[in-house]
């Protein structure tokens, strides 16, 4: 009976932190259960696929949200509300990616995995916020930052 209750990602935080990841994260559960029609404009889903995406969307939010959306229906609208309300998320990331991206140098970090998982999660979140840093522009900051005396490594 516990597992019923088991969420399959983190559910969205009324305070918006999670949001660029929990849309991804619904997006790609919504697609595997055939659900991914009910969030597009003029679907043609049934309304029992509307009542399946509105229960695992409002499996996955915060107490407070599901309350303030309680009486929305439809998975389309529900969606767009959520959306207004929290997809300016990309203009406070984004600023931030690119700060930690600049100040990013190999000799802050003990290990080159913890560079590069720093790297990547920089990227990533650049990425969702609709800019790419390709594996050019990524080994061009590594080099960039190494010190001075180890520059025959470039």
């Amino acid at each position: 009976m516990a597992n019923l209750a088991k969420l399959d990602f983190v559910a969205l935080d009324i305070t918006r932190k999670n949001y660029l990841t929990w849309v991804v994260d619904a997006k790609i559960h919504l697609e595997a259960g055939n659900l991914r029609e009910t969030i597009k404009e003029d679907n043609n889903a049934s309304y029992q696929d509307w009542a399946k995406a509105m229960i695992f969307i409002h499996r996955h939010l915060d107490e407070g949200l599901k309350n303030e959306y309680l009486t929305i229906e439809d998975p389309l609208t529900l969606w767009m509300a959520l959306k207004n309300r929290y997809n300016h998320q990309k203009k406070l990331i984004l600023p931030r990616a690119h700060y930690e991206w600049t100040h990013l140098k190999i000799q802050g970090f003990k290990s080159v995995a913890e560079y590069n998982s720093a790297m990547f999660k920089i990227s990533s979140q650049m990425k969702l916020c609709g800019e790419t840093i390709i594996e050019e522009d990524m080994l061009e900051k590594t080099f960039i930052t190494f010190h001075a005396s180890n520059m025959f490594l470039q």
